[in-house]
């Protein structure tokens, strides 16, 4: 087995942002996670950063918690939370030296305030290492390399101390430095032309992201975009303009404005700054920054399951959630799928697909 870890610990409260008016309203829950997580060694504990994160959404939650009267109508999930929000992350996971496993996967187990279980759902999976890597990386750890038009995180930590970490988040439209909540993000390269383009010439480009080039960072769920910067690699302090190694995985980078040389981003406290960053007067190749500067990027994961339950009475819990991945569809009229569930699938038409029901009464709804 892979699933290594599970979310442990208390409750998820609040309600959704949506009105639920149908019985049978989707519900989704999404798990964001980092794509590496460090070992820890003796007594260290080095807590996954950033840390897992659940979100849940949908209509079908409200209906759920609504249909549950004279109960208490929380959702208990095995994680640290935050009140009003279905939102949840877990910071105390960490990766012990005495496990010997190069991979491994989250297991979130899901709960209804009825104790009634909806189900487990599982995380993509996760490589285990010992340090970030300082090496100049190579087609042979492609794994560690960050690729243009993959998700990232980025977060700025203090003389390494975990409680003055912050990350680079959105929040209603701006860009903050937030200590509880992350954002994934969008990492695109531009072309060498884009050097000198206007910021509306941004043209993607594919490949490995290097130091040197030019990249936009795009929130993943809002598509709220910061200006094309370009990657520095960060030294002592010090962001190097000579380097063009491929970035890596918890490599420390700084980010310079392209129509802005001498700007940087930088935080200060929970805004997101511009610092302007002197150049050293030892090294013309090197420029000094200050610590809100210096960011650490990371590659992350976004799994997204929806689905309808409904109003029925889960006797067995879902676990593992099913994922369908793909659906074949020819001239037939209905048929039924034997795997670890059986799935039934009524197609009124070539282009057109109905419901599809599961054994346990947990309905996903398919659209053409």
């Amino acid at each position: 087995e892979q699933i290594l870890y599970r979310f442990q610990g208390c409750q998820l409260l609040g309600t959704t942002r949506e009105t639920g008016r149908e019985a049978h309203a989707d519900q989704s829950v999404i798990i964001l996670h980092a794509k590496v997580a460090q070992k820890s060694y003796g007594n260290e504990k080095r807590f996954f950063c950033p840390p897992p994160c659940v979100y849940i959404s949908g209509h079908g939650w409200r209906v759920m918690q609504d249909h549950l009267k004279g109960e208490e109508t929380k959702f208990y999930l095995t994680v640290s939370v935050f009140l009003q929000q279905m939102f949840a992350c877990a910071k105390s996971l960490f990766i012990s030296d005495q496990d010997k496993r190069k991979h491994f996967r989250l297991l979130l187990r899901l709960f209804l305030g009825n104790r009634q279980e909806v189900g487990s759902f599982q995380s993509r999976m996760i490589k285990v290492i010992s340090k970030p890597s300082q090496k100049r990386q190579s087609m042979k750890n492609a794994d560690l390399c960050i690729s243009s038009c993959s998700r990232v995180a980025l977060f700025n930590r203090l003389r390494s101390q975990t409680v003055s970490t912050r990350y680079l988040s959105v929040d209603r439209g701006a860009f903050v430095a937030s200590a509880r909540q992350w954002t994934a993000f969008t990492i695109t390269m531009g072309k060498l032309e884009d050097q000198r383009a206007d910021q509306g010439d941004f043209v993607l480009s594919e490949g490995f992201i290097c130091y040197g080039c030019v990249v936009q960072l795009v929130c993943t769920e809002s598509g709220v975009a910061l200006p094309p910067m370009v990657i520095r690699k960060v030294n002592k302090q010090h962001a190097i303009l000579d380097v063009d190694e491929p970035v890596s995985q918890l490599h420390k980078c700084a980010f310079q404005f392209r129509d802005s040389p001498q700007s940087y981003l930088c935080l200060s406290n929970d805004t997101i700054i511009q610092y302007q960053a002197p150049s050293s007067v030892k090294d013309p190749s090197r420029v000094v920054l200050n610590d809100g500067s210096c960011w650490t990027i990371i590659g992350v994961e976004t799994v997204e399951f929806t689905f309808n339950q409904g109003l029925a009475c889960i006797q067995t819990p879902v676990s593992p959630f099913p994922v369908i991945t793909g659906l074949e569809v020819s001239w037939i009229r209905q048929v039924l799928f034997t795997t670890p569930f059986s799935f039934l699938v009524r197609v009124q038409s070539v282009r057109k697909v109905g419901f599809l029901y599961q054994t346990n009464l947990i309905t996903v709804c398919l659209r053409s």
